[in-house]
């Protein structure tokens, strides 16, 4: 049985030098950090990664969010498109290094990002989250279905707490994003051992 992937992903809303120390001290339950800070320029994005680097996170193991410029430059593993950014095809076509990630909400848009040469799909949001408290949840259901149909690993993100990851992982997913869930805990290393745990199901 595959190991699930735990990936964390940056608010936009901390500074990121707490983000790096967070990184720092989790990094040893998490598989990906990806740097999500739409308000930085090229410039402050590169000097973002840096920053992680110095604070022991690999290139491996960094995604960058829509700059595939900056993932590029310092040798991400991947960059992570969204509604907004360059199309896959383009990405995959000029970086085909780079692992290509895409932000899906429905089947049509997974399969249509598969067959563009996307390597991952963010889906969500899962389960009903703060972060977009107008918006309805996509629910196990929508998961299930995304996953059966498409060939694409897919990474579930939206209110994903640790007593619901094993319904995520048996829906299909490849893995879980989260974002406050470990960034804004009490205890942040405390609370990516502890999703950690429930994704390996040692949680008993």
């Amino acid at each position: 049985m595959r190991e699930a992937q735990f990936h964390i992903i940056s608010t936009g809303r901390q500074p990121v030098e707490r983000f790096a120390r967070i990184a720092k001290e989790t990094q040893g339950y998490v598989d990906f950090f990806h740097l999500r800070e739409k308000h930085l320029s090229a410039r402050q994005l590169y000097q973002a990664v840096n920053l992680l680097i110095e604070n022991g996170i690999p290139p491996a193991k960094i995604v960058i969010n829509d700059r595939v410029d900056v993932a590029w430059a310092v040798k991400a593993y991947g960059v992570q498109l969204a509604f907004h950014s360059l199309d896959v095809k383009v990405v995959k076509q000029s970086f085909p290094k780079l692992e290509v990630g895409a932000s899906v909400h429905s089947l049509k848009e997974a399969r249509e990002a598969f067959r563009d040469g996307a390597d991952f799909g963010v889906f969500g949001h899962v389960f009903q989250t703060s972060s977009k408290p107008e918006l309805p949840p996509k629910g196990l259901e929508e998961l299930k279905r995304v996953t059966a149909n498409t060939d694409m690993p897919i990474i579930a993100i939206g209110g994903i707490k640790p007593s619901n990851c094993s319904e995520v992982i048996q829906a299909g997913a490849h893995g879980i994003a989260v974002m406050s869930g470990v960034l804004e805990a009490e205890n942040p290393l405390q609370k990516a051992r502890e999703y950690r745990q429930y994704l390996e199901g040692r949680n008993s």
